[in-house]
């Protein structure tokens, strides 16, 4: 096996120490600016959706401020955001480069995209249910827990699987201006070298975690969708 990687790809042979730190770099920007945006976009989407007007709580200047703030940075491509943010990074990580300068330009890149997200799947969720629960005393929170959050569980699971998909290619740019990972791998030791090898491996290594990826969230969006099918028979059955 090893002859052979180092007859069919020798420079990813020869620079194999790099390539596993570059997939590491990638993997920790991933899932620390996942976690970071999955929970402010989640908690911004719901706050979108309970103070728009007809909303459970409407409130129009809070929900106008979120919705300008959100505009404003989607319209921004990522790549001058990246160098916009690099004082706010520089405050807040002490550093612009690597993976902590990586952090906040990836979170401040995917949080507008996941709250709209978000925003769209309890857009989703049926009224008569919101009147039901109110109707049996529910309030702000039950509303938001075990009507919205949870009626709306397959569409978000479809949501956060399309926005890490799209966090892989956001982790990607920042490789690619200094933040480290497959990005700048790819870039430095296969486009600047002129080693195809290396450019061929590194697509190949993204394409699988894609791959992995919208597997893995369409197997969980299945899985939730069926089962609240099956509950809701049940349900039906029962009375």
């Amino acid at each position: 096996m090893e002859q052979l990687i180092k007859e069919y790809l020798p420079y990813v042979y020869a620079y194999r120490s790099r390539f596993f730190q570059s997939c590491e770099a990638t993997l920790q920007m991933f899932l620390i600016a996942g976690a970071i945006s999955f929970v402010l976009g989640l908690f911004f989407g719901v706050v979108l959706t309970i103070t728009r007007e007809g909303g459970i709580k409407p409130c129009k200047p809070v929900n106008l401020l979120l919705d300008v703030f959100i505009n404003i940075f989607r319209a921004i491509p990522f790549v001058i955001l990246l160098i916009f943010l690099i004082p706010l990074t520089r405050a807040i990580m002490n550093t612009a480069i690597g993976i902590k300068g990586a952090i906040i330009p990836l979170v401040f890149g995917t949080v507008p995209f996941f709250t709209r997200q978000v925003e769209a799947a309890l857009a989703n969720v049926s009224p008569g249910k919101l009147e039901a629960a109110r109707s049996m005393g529910s309030g702000t929170l039950g509303l938001i827990f075990r009507v919205y959050l949870h009626e709306a569980v397959p569409d978000l699971i479809r949501v956060t699987t399309i926005t890490a998909i799209s966090l892989i290619g956001l982790t990607t740019m920042a490789g690619a201006v200094g933040a480290g990972g497959i990005g700048s791998f790819a870039i430095n030791y296969g486009q600047n070298q002129q080693h195809q090898d290396i450019v061929n491996v590194c697509v190949a290594v993204l394409l699988i975690f894609v791959c992995l990826l919208q597997t893995i969230g369409s197997l969980l969006a299945r899985r939730t969708t069926n089962r609240k099918l099956f509950s809701f028979g049940k349900g039906r059955r029962a009375a």
